[in-house]
């Protein structure tokens, strides 16, 4: 059924179906109009009363059906939907309530939150509709592209967002095909919009020194974080499950573990000298082994940190340096990765930020194994 927005009032634009009408003449017989998920077209159907023979009887089987296709039609039924190929049928709300326990399967909890967040703003959507999708068949191409379409016109999300809502929709499609609900994705045939340049913008040098003079004076432990990110490159989250059993002053490595990286693969990354350095004035080995680097409290710690302090404590940072939002903490990954691009050059700037696919050495290695380019422990960056 084409889903409709309650500002839509002419009755054709609103109803995805015609009520059922009985014909007397030559023939008797009972019609109604009727959406077609498959041809995406409203088509005719017909319920022939010539094979009763008695007039009185006619009329009685004719109310009857007209009731009952009414109340049916009303319901989101229709007579183009076969139930025997799929279970179309299945009660949306029940489905989509499923798919929502099944985010509890997901390993990252920032995964299950933003997941749970766009099916609310899709339910959300769903119960302002004047005739509401009631069975899962009926989230068809149109329905798809009407709420993306409500997400990037009357809610005014940006390009990115809505073609994010597109993703998180096709792979909600694709939860639906594995259970047989629906039997093909009504996502695939919907594009992207284009998407606005990012708004997150890199540190200038000025500005890379500044933070450092600024942080090492009043939080050195957060002036770590933001080398850690501009050196390293390592995500936020991935930087809060470093143990320091991870890092290596000898080789002046930190291992990144599959279990926690972003890619599911092993990896290791070059540690500046700048990062040592600090790292021994903080006196951060003498906690155990087992520590998180940046646990709870944003130090080393037995209990684990949440990436969620990085932001914070770069709000209360970027709002004292009086800098425009476009200054994010993941700014730091940008501007390390464009300093060392510069100063030695695309290829061990592509290793560091671990930007590469699959390659031939990577099928013979682990990654604890993978070598280090010398260059990112001893370039000289600005931070």
């Amino acid at each position: 059924m084409c889903s409709l927005r309650k500002n839509f009032s002419p009755k054709s634009e609103v109803l995805a179906f015609t009520y059922p009408k009985l014909h007397q003449g030559k023939s008797w017989y009972v019609d109604f109009t009727s959406y077609d998920p498959a041809s995406a077209k409203m088509k005719r159907k017909k319920y022939m009363l010539d094979s009763i023979p008695k007039v009185k009887d006619r009329r009685l089987r004719a109310s009857e059906l007209i009731e009952s296709i009414t109340k049916l039609l009303r319901n989101g039924w229709s007579p183009w939907v076969n139930v025997d190929d799929n279970r179309g049928y299945t009660d949306l709300d029940e489905a989509l309530t499923k798919y929502d326990r099944s985010l509890e399967r997901l390993p990252k909890a920032k995964t299950r939150s933003s997941y749970r967040s766009r099916l609310t703003i899709l339910r959300k959507y769903i119960s302002s509709l004047v005739l509401p999708p009631r069975y899962v068949y009926q989230l068809n191409t149109s329905f798809c592209s009407d709420f993306l379409d409500w997400l990037y016109l009357d809610m005014d999300v940006s390009g990115r967002t809505r073609n994010n809502y597109r993703g998180w929709l096709s792979s909600l499609a694709g939860y639906f095909i594995e259970r047989q609900y629906i039997s093909a994705n009504p996502v695939e045939k919907i594009k992207n919009v284009a998407e606005e340049p990012k708004k997150r913008q890199p540190l200038s040098a000025n500005m890379l020194a500044r933070l450092r003079e600024y942080l090492l004076e009043v939080n050195p432990m957060f002036l770590l974080a933001c080398m850690m990110e501009y050196y390293t490159m390592i995500r936020p989250t991935e930087l809060t499950s470093i143990r320091l059993c991870d890092i290596s002053i000898k080789e002046q490595s930190v291992f990144i573990s599959a279990e926690f990286s972003k890619n599911k693969r092993d990896g290791k990354v070059g540690l500046n000298d700048e990062i040592i350095r600090l790292m021994i004035d903080l006196k951060i080995f003498n906690s155990p082994d087992s520590y998180y680097l940046f646990g709870d409290g944003l130090r080393p710690n037995s209990k684990k940190g949440s990436s969620e302090m990085f932001r914070r404590q770069w709000l209360k940072v970027r709002a004292k340096l009086k800098w425009s939002d476009v200054y994010q903490f993941y700014s730091l990954k940008d501007s390390g990765i464009r300093d060392l691009a510069n100063d030695q050059g695309i290829v061990i700037a592509r290793d560091q930020a671990r930007h590469t696919d699959i390659s031939t050495t990577n099928k013979y290695l682990q990654g604890r194994d993978q070598p280090i380019h010398a260059e990112t422990k001893h370039f000289r960056g600005h931070l």
